[in-house]
């Protein structure tokens, strides 16, 4: 998201089969717990003590704008289904593969022993939304794979001391960050949902896409 981008660019335009795993604790983890590109608004991390007033870096919508990169987003505590069909899909695309696979921290403020929860609640209220992109599958290579969010973004994010800190010190303006951070989920929410519905209708228009994957391509309801 942040030291290692440059790279990473370099890799998705590249083409060449690689297969890249990205472990997302949406903090610098192994640092100390800095906010990055990856830290969502209104978490508290070293260098946003007043939360992060910017939105998180979408990943996988920058991966996709290459049309060649097979993206997924994965939650291994939310859908292991879904998690190990997206990661055997990424594992057989001749190509570069990008996976983005929700990861759980102890800089988040939880109790990790309930952390597989936390990954279902962020699937469920629509903060972590599943999906993969397959560029085999021409006819309809954009696939949502969770339902529809049910839950609010403050619920879930109030369970984690990472937002609930600034609820605490600064009652106004985390109030003000939760609300925009609803919003960053829903608008991320209907993008994804208008990227679906765009390349159905395209697909329908075409036919069948040529050489796609159609066992990866399966929808798995979180």
């Amino acid at each position: 998201y942040d030291i290692g981008f440059g790279g990473l660019d370099h890799m998705f335009a590249s083409g060449r089969d690689v297969n890249i795993l990205v472990l997302d604790t949406e903090v610098y983890s192994n640092t100390g717990g800095q906010a990055s590109k990856s830290t969502p608004r209104g978490a508290v991390a070293k260098f946003a003590a007043g939360g992060k007033p910017g939105r998180k870096k979408d990943l996988g919508m920058i991966a996709m704008s290459y049309g060649n990169v097979y993206v997924g987003q994965i939650s291994m505590g939310a859908n292991p289904l879904h998690a190990l069909r997206t990661i055997r899909a990424a594992e057989s695309y001749r190509g570069t593969s990008l996976l983005i696979a929700l990861s759980h921290c102890i800089g988040w403020g939880i109790d990790m022993t309930t952390a597989m929860d936390q990954q279902k609640e962020a699937v469920a209220c629509g903060y972590w939304p599943l999906y993969h992109y397959d560029p085999r599958d021409e006819a309809q290579p954009f696939h949502l794979d969770s339902r529809e969010p049910k839950g609010s973004f403050k619920e879930f994010a109030m369970k984690q001391a990472r937002f609930a800190m600034l609820a605490r010190s600064k009652p106004e303006e985390s109030e003000r960050l939760i609300a925009l951070g609803q919003n960053d989920v829903d608008v991320r929410w209907r993008t994804y949902q208008n990227l679906a519905e765009v390349t159905k209708n395209a697909g329908a228009s075409s036919g069948d896409g040529n050489g796609a994957d159609k066992s990866a391509g399966k929808e798995v309801n979180a």
